[in-house]
Order: structure tokens, then sequence, then C-alpha cells
């Protein structure tokens, strides 16, 4: 199963119009939900920017200070990476560039694992929802308006039915938000 998981404002960003987003810092309870849905995926797609802002886990000993810092690091960089960009020449870790198109390495991603995949960067995510490879959007959203930016979702063609298949809310107040294309049942 392909999922898109961010974290977004009440309005539906991902960024605010200067490109911050330090508002979605995760607080302890959530970085650990975080880290067992890491622990759970076969593998991520991601664009450059999500690519540039995650590399800190795999090459800053700092982030790996504490225990659940350490655990994290850990996971991420043990998942491969397949990152999309048209600039970079090449990638760190247990990442690399992509080579086909974003439904081929999406299909090759999943052909390889037993878990889940995760794709992440809006606008990776929007040519996957366009293309309909999405089968599962897990959103953490923030209680904070930020009136425009980088959009969680793109604008779509047709209409997209979900099923909200599970919520939780965070000691912090972000409300997490787990919805599955209706019609494709559990997996």
């Amino acid at each position: 199963m392909l999922i898109y998981s961010m974290s977004a404002s009440v309005d539906g960003y991902i960024a605010d119009r200067d490109g911050v987003f330090d508002w979605s810092v995760p607080s302890e309870e959530q970085f650990r939900f975080h880290l067992e849905e890491t622990r759970s995926l076969g593998g991520v797609v991601c664009g450059r920017r999500l690519y540039e802002v995650m590399l800190p886990w795999e090459n800053d000993p700092s982030l790996r200070d504490d225990e659940l810092g350490a655990e994290f690091a850990e996971a991420w960089n043990a998942l491969p990476k397949v990152v999309f960009s048209r600039t970079l020449g090449r990638v760190e870790g247990n990442a690399r560039l992509a080579e086909g198109s974003l439904a081929e390495e999406v299909g090759a991603m999943l052909a390889a694992t037993d878990k889940h995949v995760e794709i992440s960067g809006a606008g990776l995510a929007g040519q996957a929802i366009e293309l309909g490879l999405v089968d599962e959007f897990r959103i953490f959203r923030n209680p904070v308006i930020v009136g425009g930016g980088t959009p969680l979702l793109p604008p779509v063609t047709v209409q997209v039915d979900l099923e909200l298949v599970e919520t939780r809310t965070f000691a912090s107040r972000v409300i997490y938000e787990r919805y599955r294309l209706a019609g494709r049942g559990a997996a």
C-alpha cells in the first residue's frame, strides 16, 4: 500500500508562505508515534525538498544524542529511499535517485517489500494522487492556521472518495487523521 503522510495546518498547508513549518515539530509523544510508523515501512519515495529536510538524520550525529533520536535515525537510515529530483546529482545514505517514472518507481518499491511504502513531499504526492497510486492518507492536523503556502493536497480533476479509518488526538492537540480510498478495504 502506498501511503501519503504529512503534517498540515488546519487550513491545509504543510508550510506557510515563507516555507516555514516549525509549527509542525512533533511532541515527544508524536515523535514516538512517527518512530513506530517509520519502523513499519518498507521504503520511502520522496521529492528533493523532503529528502534534504530529512538528510540530517543520515549524517548529523547530534540528532542521535538521546535514545529516541538514535532510534529514529536508525529506523530512517535503514529504509530504502527513492528521490525524485531534477537538480541533485547524487544522494547519500540508503537512497538513490529515481531513474524511472513515478508509477514505475512506486511499483518497483512496492514489489521490493512486503511492507507499506510512504510517499512524501506535497508535489510528488500530488502527482501520485493524480495517477491513482495513493491508497491511504495520514494527516497530522496541527492547531494553527497559516493562511497560505504549500498545500497538503493538489487540486484534483475528479472527486476522490475516502473513508476515515482512524483518528487520534495527541496531548499537543495535534489530530491524526487516517483515511483510505473508499472501496480499497483493509491492508
